[in-house]
């Protein structure tokens, strides 16, 4: 196994030429541990109209010499409510910390957004990101949880973030 370290990172804006990577990411994640559900589908075969046309951010993180690796969204939901949603990360790109930097520019940018709630919903058997989403200052939430949660089959953890 090939250990990366200290690759450089760089953040993408949305442009439909980088939209496959959107699916394709979030596909390969989603496929390994649950099912797509049509929730999903809709939102990573349609990412400008589900996402970008209705306010939301989708950034995409480029690691050197590995392309592509990793991606996210924030989805606006009712008031100014952004969902952190869709984050996923390349298997082949695991150990770079490419989960930290998107994480930490998604909530810059839904600071700049002035997001309230911010929020994500996601499921126990994705230990490593909880943990992440911890670190950051997202923190259980029962009323995201009630608001929210239903919204996907697999979700049973719902986390809003505390800054």
């Amino acid at each position: 196994m090939t250990h990366h370290t200290a690759a450089t990172l760089t953040l993408h804006e949305f442009s439909d030429d980088l939209a496959h990577h959107f699916h394709d990411i979030n596909a390969e994640w989603i496929n390994a541990m649950f099912r797509l559900e049509d929730a999903d589908r809709e939102v990573l075969q349609h990412p400008r109209r589900s996402i970008i046309d209705k306010g939301g951010v989708i950034l995409f993180v480029e690691a050197e010499g590995l392309g592509i690796v990793g991606t996210c969204a924030l989805q606006k939901s009712n008031g100014n409510g952004y969902e952190l949603t869709k984050m996923g990360v390349l298997e082949r790109a695991r150990g770079l910390k490419v989960g930290e930097f998107l994480l930490a520019a998604m909530i810059d940018r839904a600071a700049e957004l002035q997001a309230s709630p911010l929020y994500l919903l996601s499921n126990a058997k994705c230990a490593a990101a909880i943990h992440l989403y911890e670190k950051a200052g997202f923190r259980h939430d029962a009323e995201i949880m009630a608001t929210y949660g239903a919204r996907y089959q697999r979700c049973d953890v719902a986390m809003r973030y505390l800054p």
